[in-house]
């Protein structure tokens, strides 16, 4: 019997506030708007059944449509505050795509500024997550340049304070690798997405480990700025 289709949505949230970087969104990044590096490699994946921004914002919507990526709907600008978590933003896309009778297997999860990443690292996450046959998630993950050992906090005296008591002294080869989410991507199914609650699920991801040129999060301007010197770097390898 001929294997089912996996048909798969990804959902880049894009919301039009932003603080620290502002309009940070559609910011100019090496002559593009930032959000069409990771459109643009989403469709190149081939993945994708649909590939949908989440916005309230009517600038946006317009650069996005231009680029050939319209959305179908905007996003309720009830789920457009600073505080708004991005499981109930994914609910609400996935619950719209269905009154269109439009469902999906998979549910990505992609940043808008994740000019980084690329098709290889699509398409391996979506073998390794497939091969887990699980009602399951995967995070992109890379590797903390230390052990979590070796960590300080600092307090309100600017004092150092250990965040592992006592951990301090063993050596790297001892203590075992710890891993962040880098912020870029990650992969639900669909009944995850529509039976979430609240902030959503932290714990029983499969983990895709993102080569650590891929997975700068870009948060403020120095963040920026060391994405384009890769990227920009990456482009003239492949030249």
């Amino acid at each position: 019997m001929e294997n089912k289709k996996i048909k798969r949505l990804a959902i880049i949230p894009a919301r039009g506030g932003s603080k620290r970087i502002p309009r940070k969104n559609i910011k100019d990044f090496l002559g593009k708007p930032i959000i069409i590096y990771p459109l643009r490699t989403l469709k190149n994946s081939g993945l994708f059944d649909d590939i949908h921004v989440s916005t309230e914002d009517v600038e946006i919507f317009d650069i996005v449509k231009k680029n050939g990526f319209e959305p179908k709907f905007f996003r309720d600008e009830s789920l457009s505050g600073d505080l708004t978590p991005t499981l109930p933003v994914l609910r609400y896309v996935v619950e719209q795509y269905e009154k269109l009778n439009l469902t999906f297997d998979e549910i990505w999860l992609v940043n808008p500024c994740s000019p980084l990443i690329d098709v290889d690292d699509l398409r391996k996450a979506a073998q390794i997550y497939n091969s887990r046959m699980c009602n399951c998630a995967l995070l992109a993950v890379s590797e903390l340049p230390i052990p979590l050992e070796w960590a300080y906090t600092i307090n309100s005296d600017e004092v150092l304070v250990p965040f592992m008591e006592g951990e301090f002294a063993k050596r790297s080869q001892d203590l075992s690798k710890a891993y962040y989410d880098t912020g870029t991507f990650a992969i639900f199914s669909r009944d995850i997405i529509v039976n979430s609650s609240g902030a959503g699920i932290n714990e029983k991801f499969i983990g895709y480990r993102l080569p650590k040129n891929h997975s700068i999060d870009i948060d403020d301007l120095e963040d920026w700025d060391l994405a384009e010197d890769i990227y920009f770097s990456s482009a003239n390898r492949n030249k």
